[in-house]
């Protein structure tokens, strides 16, 4: 069951990190004959990714992969902070908030696995897609009713932008 959290505490979020295998993917991953790998994007959660930027959110992506398919997704969703081959998402996730100049505890982390608990323990506010481990979903404050890959980010969002009484089709109009 999550751990709910205030309304006051969701409008005190600031940024946003995610894992991306299993929350912004659905973990799959393919394999081409000459060895290329694919991932799977959502446009439901790419809509909003661009809605929480509109809003103001500072982003970021910390993975545990050292793909090149991390910085293409970052670069199209103008996401500049990642850090990928990540062992550690705790220390990366506190090195965030020290380029942002943000507390911890105004962070939300999204991740699916044991891999990012030391993550979510530390964040203000933390996040699973409905098909994470049971571990991590019995940690967080938020679960989506949605899959890793599905749409749970784009879930994630909308619960923050309704905390701050922001309207997402306003957003979506609002130039960047």
């Amino acid at each position: 069951m999550p751990n709910p959290i205030s309304r006051e505490q969701l409008k005190s979020i600031k940024a946003i990190a995610m894992d991306v295998d299993g929350v912004l993917t659905d973990g799959g991953l393919w394999w081409g004959a000459d060895g290329e790998e694919f991932k799977r994007f959502s446009f439901s959660d790419i809509m909003g990714i661009s809605l929480a930027r509109r809003a103001g959110f500072v982003m970021t992506l910390i993975s545990g992969e050292n793909s090149p398919l991390v910085d293409r997704y970052a670069a199209k969703m103008h996401i500049q902070d990642v850090t990928k081959g990540c062992r550690d998402k705790a220390t990366a996730l506190r090195q965030f908030a020290e380029r942002n100049s943000l507390e911890l505890e105004h962070i939300c982390f999204m991740g699916d696995d044991v891999n990012d608990l030391s993550a979510m323990e530390i964040a203000g506010f933390s996040a699973a897609p409905a098909n994470a481990r049971p571990e991590v979903l019995a940690k967080v404050n938020f679960v989506a009713a949605s899959n890793g890959g599905n749409g749970a980010v784009r879930e994630l969002v909308d619960a923050l932008l309704a905390a701050r009484d922001l309207d997402s089709q306003t957003l979506f109009l609002k130039r960047i």
